[in-house]
């Protein structure tokens, strides 16, 4: 009888330690599992489109571009009804400086118009406005859209905007739209308008285009 309850305390000791045993290795196998688990982590990739590009701070707005690419303004002549876009100034009192040389082996590519300072700056033409820029060269600047969104109006060296201009809005011909100043590179008390036209394919990069002389368009 003795002999027979110490064998059962043994195969139950032993059936303890078994357990005991395989309960911690059990647990170390989940401690191991989970140390090798590694976080998924989902990358978002980013758009590969580039975003839509800003005008450069040209003092005109497409000098980067050669203007013998454009067709010669006489092929807009008696297509564009524009006017002189500074109040007072007379087609006579108008010189052609569109081919005048600049700093760094550029030409002017528009005609500057002299006159005091605040003077009414009007739109040539009817037609949208489409930036008011500030640049570095051509100081305060506004960029228009013709109606027929083939040709852009670049007015620079501007004293100030006329009040409520913003973009967007459509104006006329001969409307306020601005003031004569000498902001950007004009130099201190230079007082004129610079004034260019540039033919345009996509509205959307209205600062890429070909300027064409608006002389012979204006002195008429």
């Amino acid at each position: 009888m003795r002999t027979s309850t110490k064998v059962s305390w043994a195969i139950f000791i032993l059936v303890c330690v078994a357990t005991i045993l395989a309960t911690v290795w059990v647990t170390l196998r989940l401690v191991k599992r989970e140390a090798n688990i590694r976080p998924v982590v989902i990358l978002q990739s980013k758009s590969s489109a580039s975003p839509a590009p800003s005008p450069t701070a040209y003092s005109t707005p497409f000098e980067a571009l050669e203007s013998s690419t454009a067709p010669p303004a006489t092929s807009y002549t008696g297509t564009l009804d524009l006017i002189i876009p500074v109040s007072g100034v007379r087609a006579d009192q108008l010189l052609d400086t569109f081919s005048d040389a600049r700093s760094e082996g550029m030409t002017h590519d528009a005609i500057d118009i002299p006159a005091a300072a605040g003077t009414p700056v009007l739109a040539a033409a009817d037609g949208e406005i489409i930036k008011l820029f500030l640049s570095e060269r051509g100081g305060l600047t506004v960029y228009q859209l013709s109606v027929d969104k083939k040709l852009v109006f670049y007015y620079a060296h501007l004293q100030g905007y006329a009040d409520g201009l913003i973009e967007g809005r459509y104006v006329h011909r001969g409307d306020v739209i601005a003031y004569v100043g000498d902001s950007g590179n004009a130099g201190p008390g230079n007082y004129h308008l610079h004034f260019s036209i540039a033919t345009i394919s996509d509205p959307k990069r209205y600062w890429e285009g070909s300027n064409i002389n608006p002389y012979p368009l204006l002195h008429r």
